[in-house]
Order: structure tokens, then C-alpha cells, then sequence
């Protein structure tokens, strides 16, 4: 975008509500549209406006197979529908996003600003032109110094958003994607019942056995509940399972306890509750989903590949285990990988080798049982990356998705959609570690689909929170 010093600046662009002070103009850096192409029409009533040097960024990153250029791609359609059979006069005017909006399901009312002729700030300071952020704030410069209560930037790059302030422009994230304001309010798939809770329901509490299980009908607590959580009763020693929610009462199942030695899974026991309620959602083939947080070490993948040996090895309910993850480095990337998909894959499969080392260690016969175990382990998993997997459907697998914290909401919904019949997905992450730019802890594809499938009857969720590696890795989560 050029800035010559003799051309008359254009003219603000005008919208359609005359109290300028109900609706603001937001003006979208490239970053945002790179994240979410939704975000034309995300806005309410508030007109939104793109500077040129955004189209020109935007063509810059639309080759690609990436998420990011997808979403360029898609971002340009939007543009291209909206200005088609559009002339000079009615883009200058503004385009209105309602129409749009409610095709593809988003929520605008306001219109849509394009630049049309070069904007020169009067005051622009330090501000220097050397990059697409600069030329992006001069805009926005300009456009402040005519309506400066209306104007505000979107970024999602924290140095843009910080200089922009720096020059006295109202500044935001993005927020649309969201899912929780905080993510202590992410669902955790578990809670304590008060302490007289069943004392005080009396005779509303009806037990029967029945299939091998002990079942309770109970009167509601004072909180919502959702399907398959898990209610620890202190005062009773009761750990329950929400399986029916009823009118006026629910129905919960005693949870299988697999702390104990009989109970364990290809010789893995739980340590704690969690991971005893985590055993119950991976070995029941009714639940199609399933997804653990925690932090490094508390046992996540261990379990998920314990339950998935039981029941592909020894139930016969799955044909093979598919693992996989994003391929987003902690430090500076190695480079090139040679080899076939899944030689690609190893280096970052890390976890799943040290867990087979593990499971292959409990078995019996010695170094050449262990030897043979651990072959066998690993002709019965898949490791496969997530580049490959549009258009493929997956039947009778055991899915492990690893790492799924680095997944966009898009990513995850691609990769939960591949599950064909008779195939179990289990998701695990640590939102506390994430390495995806412009993802966060309310972003990340894996809230989101915690959030999301909290209501179906089919999934299940747990938050691990005590780490069982070892007293040192306890104590470095404590304290640093």
C-alpha cells in the first residue's frame, strides 16, 4: 500500500445507522482473518473495514495446504461474494453483511468497509513504513483522526496491538473465538455431592443391581449435570456415573473401581480417582468420545493405550490403534524427516515409545517375552499424521489423538468427522501447554470440543490433576 504525500486522503466511510456512537468500525488486521474467515460476520451490529494492505497480505498467504491458508482462501471468497456486481459507489457505501451472515451462519448486521483510496494520517508520530503492520496502523490512524470514537483495531499479534496503543488507537484481540471467558469454567467431568446429600433425599433415593452393576435413582443436587460425569459421594463412599437425566431425578451407575489390583488394565491400575474415571469412560465401547486434560504426567496416554491394548488385543472390539498428533515443535525446528509417513511420525511419537516400554515391561517371559510383546504392540498401532487425514474414514479403530491442545476448532471438527462405525477417538492434551500461535486456553479446538460434547450421552470427559510420574516431577509442577 502506497502513502503519497500529495494525494487527498479518502473520505471516512459512512454507514447506514446515523448514531455513530451505537455501532463501531472495526478495522480486521490480516492475522485475524487468517484465524477465523467467520470473523467478517462476527460482529454484530458493528460495520467492520478491511485496509488494502490486508487484501494484499491476504493474497500473499493463499497458497498452501496449511489451516491458515485454507482459511485465507476462504476469507477471499467471502470478499469476492460480497463485492460481486458491486460497483465504485456502493462499496464506498459500504456493503451490508447481513445477507451473508445468515447463509453461512454467523451474526451481522452492520456493513462492510473496503479501502478504497489511499488514507494518509495527519499525526502518525514514529510511525514508520516499512512493513504491512505500519501501513495497517497509518490506516487506522487516519481513519481515528475523523472518528475517533467509532475506530477501533482487531489484531490478534500482541506487538501490533501494543504499538497501536503506543499511538493512541482503541486496540482489541479477537474474542469471537472463545469458548469460555476462563477456563475455570471448562467443564471437568466430575463433582462432589454435599456432604448430607443423600441423607437429607431420604426415600427419593431408590438402589437396585442389575447386568453386574449397583444403580441409584436420584433427586437433583444443587448443579447442573451432564452425561457421564462423575459424582463422588465423601460421606457415603459412593463414586457414581450419570447415565440418565430424567424428569425431577437422574440415574447413575456405581462406577468401576480400577484402583484396585483385580481390576487393572493390561496390568495398568489407576493411581487416583481421576484416573480410575478416566478407565471407566476408555473401556466403555457405548462411549464413541473421549477427552482427558492434564498436565505432563498424569497418566493420559498410559491409560489411553492401556484401554485401547485391552480391547483391540484382548476384547476384539477394535481392529487397530491410529495415533497421532499435531507436528508442532517445543524449540527450533530439526528440519526434513526422511522416510515413509509413519518414519516421519516416530520422532514425534516420543510418548507413545515410552509407554509401550512400559506396557511391554509388565508382561512375563523375560527380555525375549518383553521382546516379542512389544512387537506385537506395535504391529497392532498405526502411527499416522493429520496431514492425510481429509476424506478418510476410519472404521473399527481406536483413535489417540495426542498433544490435541495445539488443534483449532476446525482441525478438531476435520479429525472427529473421519470416525466411521464401531470407532472410539479419545483426545488428550494439557491446554496449559500450548504452541500454536494465536491459539489459547479458551481457543484451543480441544475446549472447544470439551465444551461442545458435554450434553451427549456418547462422550466423556476428565480432568487429571495429580501427577504420577515420579516425586520430582510432582514437586516441579508445584513449584515451578
Amino acid at each position: 500500500m502506497k502513502h503519497p504525500d500529495d494525494h487527498q486522503a479518502a473520505p471516512a466511510p459512512q454507514t447506514s445507522n446515523p448514531d455513530t456512537s451505537a455501532t463501531r468500525l472495526l478495522v480486521l488486521d490480516t492475522n485475524v482473518l487468517m484465524h477465523d474467515p467467520m470473523a467478517l460476520f462476527g460482529f454484530a451490529e458493528h460495520d467492520v473495514y478491511i485496509p488494502m494492505m490486508v487484501l494484499e497480505e491476504l493474497d500473499a498467504h493463499k497458497k498452501g495446504l496449511s489451516e491458515s491458508a485454507r482459511n485465507v482462501r476462504q476469507a477471499s471468497r467471502f470478499l469476492d461474494e460480497l463485492v460481486q456486481n458491486r460497483d465504485r459507489a456502493e462499496i464506498e457505501a459500504g456493503l451490508p453483511l447481513a445477507r451473508l451472515a445468515e447463509e453461512y451462519g454467523g451474526r451481522a448486521n452492520g456493513r462492510l468497509f473496503l479501502q478504497t483510496e489511499p488514507m494518509q494520517p495527519e499525526h502518525d508520530g514514529a510511525l514508520a513504513r516499512d512493513s504491512a503492520d505500519n501501513a495497517i496502523l497509518a490506516t487506522t490512524l487516519a481513519l481515528g483522526e475523523r472518528e475517533s470514537d467509532r475506530v477501533t483495531l482487531v489484531s490478534k499479534d500482541i506487538n501490533l496491538r501494543i504499538k497501536a496503543a503506543v499511538l493512541g488507537l482503541k486496540v482489541e484481540d479477537y474474542y469471537n473465538d472463545r469458548v469460555l471467558e476462563d477456563t475455570d469454567l471448562l467443564y471437568s467431568g466430575a463433582e462432589t455431592l454435599p456432604q448430607d446429600f443423600l441423607a437429607s433425599a431420604g426415600a427419593a433415593v431408590k438402589s437396585w443391581h442389575e447386568d453386574g452393576h449397583s444403580w441409584y435413582r436420584l433427586p437433583y443436587p444443587p448443579f447442573p449435570l451432564w452425561p457421564n460425569e462423575f459424582l463422588a459421594s465423601e460421606a457415603d463412599g459412593l463414586d457414581l456415573r450419570v447415565t440418565e437425566l430424567g424428569d425431577g431425578h437422574f440415574t447413575a451407575q456405581l462406577a468401576w473401581n480400577y484402583q484396585r489390583a483385580n481390576h487393572a488394565v493390561w496390568g495398568v491400575t489407576a493411581r487416583n480417582r481421576e484416573q480410575s474415571h478416566a478407565l471407566n469412560l476408555l473401556m466403555d465401547p457405548e462411549i464413541d468420545f473421549v477427552t482427558l486434560l492434564g498436565p505432563a504426567g498424569t497418566g493420559k496416554t498410559l491409560l489411553a493405550l492401556a484401554a485401547g491394548l485391552a480391547q483391540t488385543l484382548d476384547d476384539k472390539l477394535y481392529r487397530e490403534i491410529i495415533m497421532t498428533r499435531v507436528t508442532v515443535p517445543l524449540g527450533e525446528d530439526i528440519g526434513f524427516l526422511p522416510g515413509t509417513e509413519e518414519e516421519k511420525m516416530t520422532p514425534w511419537m516420543g510418548a507413545l515409545m515410552d509407554n509401550l516400554e512400559v506396557l511391554s515391561h509388565q508382561e512375563e517371559g523375560g527380555s525375549w517375552g518383553r521382546g516379542a510383546t512389544q512387537d506385537l504392540l506395535a504391529s497392532r498401532i498405526k502411527i499416522r499424521s493429520l496431514n492425510f487425514m481429509r476424506g478418510r474414514t476410519f472404521l473399527d479403530r481406536y483413535i489417540i489423538v495426542d498433544e490435541a491442545q495445539n488443534l483449532t476448532a476446525k482441525q478438531m471438527k476435520a479429525l472427529i468427522t473421519r470416525a466411521g462405525p464401531r470407532t472410539k477417538l479419545v483426545a488428550l492434551g494439557n491446554i496449559a501447554q500450548i504452541d500454536t500461535p494465536y491459539l489459547t486456553e479458551t481457543t484451543s479446538g480441544l475446549t472447544y470440543v470439551v465444551d461442545r460434547f458435554r450434553d451427549w450421552p456418547h462422550s466423556g470427559h476428565i480432568t487429571l490433576k495429580r501427577v504420577e510420574r515420579s516425586r520430582l516431577a510432582d514437586h516441579a509442577t508445584e513449584i515451578l
